[in-house]
């Protein structure tokens, strides 16, 4: 790695327009980095080791202020409308001018790196940044080229990361002052007026969901997943609030990532290369891994320390409650290197029901996994948000619709092709009610959900029986070592069983509501997976 300056780089940056700025530190290692950070006053030191930084006004992604240049390249491929926003090819290079004469006079820090651990399927990603721990933590989250490899390097894509240049909404087209804006033709993201780094993060996510699916065929996902002693793969999906982070984190098995991934017909590997984990009221006890990562080489970003100390209060919440930490991967005892496994034998759909009516564990069928990864299907309860008072649905297509360019159903049909072509089991777990809903029932007990998982992770829900829900036609174990079998079938949790089977239409009602905005382009596989309502 090396410190140079903007003269002996023209070849790496001269096509990006860059000609005034003061120098460029090019390709540091963490602790220059962490050097960098402090001098420049951008965050302190934790007792831990780790970096603290605040990410002022904006403390999360701004998903309304994220947009796609919409020009012959993507005009008839990506799926728009609010998630997917247009913005004008000429307001792009206007406003991208605009940000270059901003950078005159200051200094660059610049990153070399790839997101995908599987060779065949790597995006060589160069990200210049205007501070030393956003650099810091592109070192953590994307993957790393050896020396040999930083000698050749040739960027498929870049992103320019500038917190302190904010747009003018009447003249640059942006909504506010902060912005992303991806151009797949010029293949460069911009980011301006904002310090939240997984702004970056998901915009290369973005990238991928958009050139792996249709160039490659490989699925992106946005998932967890582990690997057993014997070589069994696992993935999981869902929102939050659904335990995913907690379920996929298995001391018994070793992590190939915790967020982004691709599968490919050879098996799952991880597009990144660290983990960016929430830190709210994190603990040794209730996730050791994760607290044990938090060291010299992390970042903590948003929280607050003990009062007179370097020590941090992880339920502090007075910047946010989305308080995060990112830490390379390596940072994890068990993870895999490199962070790829095979063709998933178990596919985990994760949701937190709060209405109480889908089971504890269910098998869908191909219809039925393509239905339930397009809803994407979770319940906020009440003092999650501000407002919510009683459950409320919350539907993300393929679980992460926010990066996803193209129409879910293609996404939907790529896992159909895999289920069909490589016999996947795929479950719908559900980590919240059960006897009621919210206020009324009980939470599952993380020990039961744990069963269930291992259960179907051992093959032992292999020769039990089966019944079909009524409404969701999803298949129902009979039975599950260490489970009560009573809590299986969740009307049977029920007192009020006619109040369960009203509550399961007025659910089944909603996925069906939601569903009206695919069925367009929905098959008819697909559409025979909804519930009956």
């Amino acid at each position: 790695m090396k410190k140079t300056n903007l003269s002996s780089l023209l070849n790496g940056l001269q096509e990006l327009g860059l000609s005034g700025v003061k120098g460029v530190l090019w390709n540091l290692t963490p602790t220059e980095l962490i050097e960098e950070a402090v001098k420049n006053r951008e965050g302190v030191l934790a007792d831990s080791g780790a970096l603290m930084c605040d990410t002022g006004k904006f403390t999360g992604r701004s998903p309304k202020d994220r947009f796609i240049v919409k020009d012959d390249y993507t005009e008839n491929t990506v799926w728009w409308g609010d998630i997917n926003i247009p913005f004008e090819p000429e307001k792009f290079d206007a406003l991208y001018n605009k940000m270059l004469k901003f950078l005159d006079g200051k200094r660059l820090y610049v990153r070399d790196a790839y997101a995908g651990a599987d060779p065949k399927h790597r995006l060589n990603v160069r990200i210049i940044d205007t501070q030393a721990w956003h650099n810091l933590f592109c070192y953590n989250m994307f993957l790393r080229p050896t020396n040999d490899e930083l000698e050749t390097f040739n960027p498929d894509f870049r992103v320019l990361a500038i917190p302190g240049f904010e747009a003018d909404p009447e003249v640059d087209g942006t909504r506010q002052k902060n912005f992303a804006i991806v151009n797949f033709k010029r293949r460069l993201i911009i980011i301006g007026g904002t310090s939240y780094t997984g702004e970056t993060k998901k915009g290369i996510f973005s990238v991928l969901n958009y050139l792996l699916p249709e160039k490659e065929k490989v699925l992106s996902m946005h998932c967890s997943a582990n690997m057993g002693k014997d070589g069994d793969t696992a993935i999981f999906f869902g929102l939050s609030g659904t335990g995913k982070t907690t379920l996929s984190a298995d001391p018994n098995r070793n992590l190939i990532g915790d967020d982004e991934h691709g599968w490919t017909d050879q098996g799952v590997y991880n597009f990144e290369g660290g983990c960016y984990a929430k830190a709210i009221d994190l603990s040794a006890e209730k996730e050791p891994e994760i607290y044990n990562a938090i060291k010299f080489g992390a970042i903590l970003e948003n929280t607050r320390f003990f009062p007179g100390s370097r020590t941090v209060d992880f339920s502090n919440t007075e910047v946010t409650e989305n308080t995060r930490v990112s830490y390379p991967i390596y940072h994890i005892d068990n993870a895999l290197e490199p962070s790829m496994g095979g063709v998933p034998n178990n596919i985990f759909f994760l949701t937190c029901d709060a209405y109480g009516v889908l089971p504890p564990i269910s098998k869908l069928n191909v219809g039925q996994a393509m239905y339930h990864f397009i809803s994407g299907y979770t319940a906020k309860v009440a003092g999650t948000e501000l407002g919510v008072t009683e459950p409320q649905a919350a539907f993300s297509a393929c679980f992460g619709a926010p990066f996803m360019p193209l129409h879910p159903t293609r996404y939907a049909e790529l896992l159909g092709e895999k289920m069909d072509a490589h016999k996947v089991n795929v479950w719908l777990v559900n980590t919240g009610w059960v006897g009621g809903a919210y206020g009324v029932g009980n939470r599952i007990k993380l020990r039961y959900t744990r069963a269930m998982i291992t259960a179907a992770l051992e093959n032992k829900l292999e020769e039990v029986n089966y019944e079909n829900h009524p409404v969701f036609g999803v298949a129902v174990p009979m039975e599950c070592p260490e489970v009560p079998t009573e809590l299986l079938n969740p009307r049977n949790t029920w007192e009020d069983k006619a109040k369960y089977d009203e509550q399961a239409q007025m659910l089944a009602g909603l996925f069906n509501k939601n569903f009206e905005q695919f069925a367009e382009y929905a098959n008819e596989q697909i559409m025979s997976g909804a519930p009956k309502a």
